[in-house]
């Protein structure tokens, strides 16, 4: 089978490593086959990326409300620093720096954590007091010394703007989230009553409230500010509107062009029906090579699990590894018929999946610098049910993951034996992507909620469960036959290397991405750990000879994850996903509630602070994320494009300042006089 660096290597010589500081590191993708496109294929993927990164000043926004003005002041400081580059607290003030542009803002991307600071207070007063007022990004009336007063505690304060999103369901997780998608003084029983109001008892194709709006409080009462162009980050709309307009001009056919049209329509007017009525047809069209996602679309971010973050993808269609995607997706009613849950929560018809592999060729707004390495929309349940979706793996960013992990020393230290570590090595990767595939094309598009469940039912905990329940599709059918009749893989036995995969990265392993004393806080970590907890509990004395299923095993003195029975684990899989679809189709947020309290938020404190330990030997960083290559227009001498050329010229800081020089339309400010002082 497929192993790293099979698909998609065109230059074995290409530097993935870009950056490290703090816990990330940043690498570059490669962008296979862009020089084999089409010139209008080329166009349409400039234009896209264009359109994309016009709409990383949204992100920024929606992250925190003083994020774009800290962006501004910091990188005036770092640009203008005329001291030592050496020193203690500038060597602190630029890995801060470098944070908050991973983060799009300042709170950590994944953690949601806010940054601290490692220089000192004195030095950022210093270095602000050197700048001229022409270079401070001042609000309209605001003095240089009412900045200070705002942006010094939140830096600064530990207990001010703390964490962006609070999962906490005990407190008012609208009220003690950091990120501005809501307004000063708004509480969580106010948004809930008033989406509540808006929504119709039983509505077979309900938009999805509150995806393009900021909630707000004016003189005592509840409003949103809608995302659009007339509306809240206008300018920014605007840009993109003009360069999704270019692209539509270029667009591979009618079905393209129309579903463009309608994501401007969108934009224009801030209606969510046109929002749907563009997923669908986006869903629709599966035979257009060049793809893109724009918008408003993950709810991660919001604690209640409405507002979407901003986002781009572009990419274009794989055409090889996608035969391995469409060999899924074309089986879909075959899966879903066999979903070992109860059968009144299965999709009786499941309509229009379809699957791809793409190459990406830009990242922006919520997908960048940190990235998925698959997409599976529309997320509105009844367009899924009626219309169906789309579903890709990123095949080049999975394979820049892979090929920048060789030889880490990862395997040698935390996998228990040299037979597991062969199966790993044999068969990792190709399983891998087999549940990124499943994954979203499968286990995102199925089941069925009931008649009248409210799709937000399970309020701040929907992401983790959907999560969850995404994943035990894919584990579950990755061990069945079916995937070796459709020549997806060699083995039988393959699956295994990716059920010992997950089950150490759940119980272990990812536990290096989470400081000592602190539980585990991101939906897909939370997720992946709910699985892993409840398999190894519930696996108790189930195997043969009485064993557990699955045990923590000591091993010179350190423990590893052992998997005795890997059938019997399936067996539990299966169990665990018929209640996950149980909560899901019934919109039982209690139970949702229980099950993640039980298994996906504590950690042990002895085991965590052993892993943290064991990877402290690695050097191997718990994040990881990517800059852009650069894409150029080549004219003729009547201005025409006659080529797009794609580079990769710049490291992190300069690709950063120049996404903030260029691609600003929310922070434009004339600072041409700009000196200091």
């Amino acid at each position: 089978m497929a192993s790293a660096g099979a698909n998609a290597v065109e230059n074995k010589n290409f530097n993935y490593h870009v950056d490290r500081f703090a816990d990330i590191e940043v690498l570059r993708y490669e962008v296979p086959e862009f020089k084999n496109l089409t010139l209008n294929q080329k166009k349409m993927l400039y234009y896209l990326s264009q359109a994309a990164q016009m709409g990383r000043d949204i992100i920024w926004d929606q992250n925190g409300r003083y994020n774009l003005q800290l962006r501004q002041l910091l990188e005036k400081i770092y640009l203008k620093y005329d001291g030592d580059r050496n020193s203690k607290d500038f060597k602190a003030f630029e890995k801060y720096l470098k944070q908050v542009w991973f983060g799009n803002g300042i709170h950590h991307h994944y953690s949601t954590d806010k940054f601290r600071p490692e220089f000192s207070q004195a030095f950022f007063e210093e270095r602000v007091g050197k700048l001229h007022n022409c270079c401070l990004p001042l609000n309209p009336g605001q003095t240089r010394e009412q900045m200070m007063a705002e942006l010094v505690p939140v830096i600064f304060d530990p207990s001010v703007m703390a964490k962006r999103v609070n999962q906490d369901g005990t407190q008012d997780v609208v009220a003690t989230s950091a990120n501005n998608l809501y307004g000063p003084g708004v509480t969580q029983a106010e948004v809930e009553e008033f989406y509540a109001k808006m929504k119709k008892p039983n509505d077979p194709t309900p938009v999805s409230y509150g995806l393009n709006a900021r909630v707000v409080k004016e003189n005592g009462e509840i409003k949103e500010q809608k995302y659009k162009v007339n509306g809240l980050y206008g300018p920014a709309i605007a840009e993109i509107i003009y360069w999704l307009d270019k692209a539509k001009g270029v667009a591979e056919n009618d079905a393209q062009k129309a579903y463009i049209t309608k994501l401007i329509d969108y934009y224009i007017t801030g209606d969510l029906r046109l929002f749907d009525e563009y997923s669908i047809l986006w869903a629709e069209d599966t035979k257009s090579d060049v793809d893109f996602v724009n918008g408003f679309i993950e709810s991660y971010g919001d604690p209640l699990g409405m507002t979407g973050s901003w986002e781009s993808y572009v990419n274009f269609k794989n055409k090889k590894s996608s035969e391995r995607t469409e060999a899924i997706s074309s089986n879909a009613q075959w899966f879903e018929d066999r979903s070992p849950v109860d059968p009144k929560f299965r999709k009786p018809k499941v309509k229009g999946v379809s699957a791809k592999a793409i190459t990406a060729a830009m990242l922006a707004g919520d997908a960048f610098p940190s990235t998925a390495i698959g997409i599976n929309l529309p997320n509105s349940n009844w367009i899924r049910a009626a219309h169906g979706s789309k579903s890709v793996t990123i095949e080049n960013i999975t394979e820049a993951y892979a090929m920048a992990s060789q030889g880490n020393g990862f395997n040698e230290e935390f996998v228990i034996d040299a037979p597991t570590r062969k199966l790993l090595d044999d068969y990792l990767y190709v399983t891998d992507m087999l549940h990124t595939d499943l994954h979203e094309c499968l286990g995102h598009g199925s089941g069925q909620l009931l008649p009248g469940v409210d799709p937000d039912a399970l309020k701040e905990n929907g992401s983790t469960l959907e999560e969850a329940r995404a994943d035990l599709f894919a584990l579950y059918y990755l061990a069945d036959p079916k995937l070796i009749e459709l020549g997806l893989l060699d083995n039988p036995e393959a699956y295994k290397a990716e059920y010992y995969k997950y089950m150490m990265n759940g119980l272990m392993t990812q536990l290096n991405r989470i400081e000592l004393g602190n539980d585990v806080e991101e939906a897909h970590m939370r997720n992946r750990q709910l699985i892993a907890k409840w398999v190894l509990e519930h696996g108790k004395k189930k195997a043969k000879g009485g064993k557990d299923v699955v045990e923590l095993a000591k091993k010179g003195g350190k423990t590893y994850v052992k998997i005795n029975d890997y059938a019997k684990m399936r067996e539990l899989i299966g169990n665990l996903l018929a209640e996950m679809q149980r909560i899901k189709s019934e919109g039982d947020y209690k139970g949702g509630n229980d099950i993640i309290q039980k298994y996906a938020v504590k950690v042990d404190p002895k085991l965590h602070k052993e892993v943290i330990q064991r990877f402290s030997t690695l050097d191997i960083p718990p994040y990881r994320g990517f800059i852009n290559p650069v894409y150029t227009p080549v004219t003729d001498n009547a201005g025409e494009i006659t080529d797009i050329e794609i580079s990769y010229p710049e490291n992190y800081v300069e690709q950063m300042l120049r996404l903030s020089r260029d691609y600003s339309p929310l922070t434009k400010k004339s600072t041409k006089s700009c000196s200091a002082k």
